[in-house]
């Protein structure tokens, strides 16, 4: 991933150094254990505890000659160790340093999404509860519909945070996998008990059954959790950038000195960190399909999935941890124009109370479709500047039925501010994160 979009903790992660790094701890613990089962001399384990390491220099000068990876960095490691050197990677397979070590590597970038969702989740809280009764209008298909309040639409974005949330956590507990199984997964050049004591060693869990690889519907779902997470955050990207249109000025993403909008126009602030978000969402998107395709290997394994991988998950969880902190940074700037939504109200002239005229009729006697007819009406037959509550005190029919002192209550928004509030009081338990 380019640099503009790597943070320093995520990017880190996926570093060649960090990659060695797990491979390396992996050849470790996997020498710990034979020692301790008495497969591989003690001397050669210590050798290999404080003699081993490499460098990613001398590991790709390496790679030239063999074309494989991990022999390659193999090699280097060896080569520090001395004489016992050739107790590295003893009974072991590419395939078992490689996956073991990915899934560690995918441990440490989900514990630091997690951290970094969960700043996510604080700052889209705080922004709910500041705004629990700034009214607004509530959109369908684009057009006003019915009240709402600032604060109760960024409530359903925390909760739907919440499941991403769960599903990251689901897909941590699917990919802390150990695999020493071998060549197609049998252990035969390798005690099963070696991997039992190495996922110790690690904090991992053992494979159930694997081919040559760990099967790759475990990683699959790292991947759809993340670009489910883009689709979450682009939801409310999406929403954000509506607010912002000239025409509605609603809310105005934070705007620090000395920042420019256009290298045209002065005036402009543009809502680029949702735009930007949204973009995000798309490739994070992509990768579903990548990993997706990459559970389908040939028989007990090819490498169509290896070449994927490389790009695929350092790109996929740097992007997520970018995109994450954006939308932070952004919920916790970003500025609720209260007038204009109160402004913005008043343009539909009342009508978003439409649904509670109704219901009201409903409850003086007339049928549902008699009352929809009365209201559709006179909604339909507004005038420029009129209000559906003042067009209803004028009608002959609409008037027999509800007064002043009713129609005042149901246009004072007091009523949706009320169930508002409530959702907001039986919610309360379940906002914790």
């Amino acid at each position: 991933m380019i640099t503009r979009y790597t943070r320093k903790e995520m990017g880190s992660i996926w570093s060649a150094e960090s990659r060695f790094n797990c491979m390396l701890d992996v050849e470790i613990a996997v020498a710990q254990a034979q020692a301790q089962l008495g497969l591989i001399p003690k001397k050669a384990y210590l050798d290999i505890k404080n003699k081993s390491r490499f460098k990613p220099s001398e590991i790709e000068e390496i790679e030239k000659t063999t074309k494989h990876d991990v022999i390659a960095f193999v090699t280097n490691v060896a080569s520090y160790v001395g004489d016992n050197g050739r107790y590295v990677h003893f009974g072991m397979t590419s395939s078992d340093v490689l996956d073991t070590a990915l899934s560690l590597q995918l441990r440490n970038a989900l514990q630091v999404l997690l951290k970094t969702w969960d700043a996510l989740l604080e700052s889209t809280l705080k922004l709910s509860l500041k705004h629990q009764k700034s009214l607004m209008a509530g959109r369908t298909h684009g057009m006003h519909a019915e009240p709402t309040t600032f604060g109760y639409k960024i409530l359903g974005h925390f909760f739907e945070f919440k499941r991403c949330k769960k599903r990251l956590q689901q897909a941590l507990d699917q990919i802390q996998i150990c695999k020493l199984s071998g060549a197609v997964g049998t252990y035969s050049s390798q005690d099963e008990k070696v991997e039992e004591r190495v996922s110790q060693l690690l904090k991992l869990q053992r494979e159930t059954i694997a081919t040559q690889v760990i099967p790759r519907d475990r990683h699959a779902q790292v991947i759809l959790a993340l670009s489910q997470l883009g689709g979450s955050l682009e939801r409310l990207a999406v929403d954000l950038r509506h607010l912002q249109r000239t025409e509605v000025g609603e809310v105005v993403e934070g705007f620090t000195p000395g920042q420019k909008g256009s290298s045209a126009m002065p005036h402009k602030k543009n809502p680029i960190s949702a735009e930007n978000i949204s973009g995000q969402a798309r490739l994070l998107r992509s990768y579903a399909v990548v990993a997706l395709e990459n559970v389908a290997l040939w028989h007990e394994r090819d490498i169509s999935h290896s070449s994927a991988e490389r790009v695929m998950f350092p790109d996929a969880f740097i992007l997520a941890d970018y995109a994450t902190q954006r939308m932070t940074d952004l919920l916790k700037n970003i500025y609720v124009d209260k007038e204009r939504l109160k402004q913005n109200m008043e343009m539909s002239h009342g009508t978003l109370y439409s649904s509670h005229v109704l219901l009201a009729l409903v409850d003086k006697g007339l049928s549902r479709e008699e009352a929809y007819k009365i209201v559709q009406r006179i909604s339909h037959a507004l005038r420029p500047g009129q209000s559906l509550m003042t067009a209803l005190l004028k009608d002959v029919e609409a008037k027999s039925y509800l007064n002043a002192s009713d129609l005042k209550l149901i246009f004072s928004g007091k009523k949706h501010i009320q169930a508002i509030e409530n959702r907001f009081q039986k919610l309360k338990k379940e906002m914790r994160y």
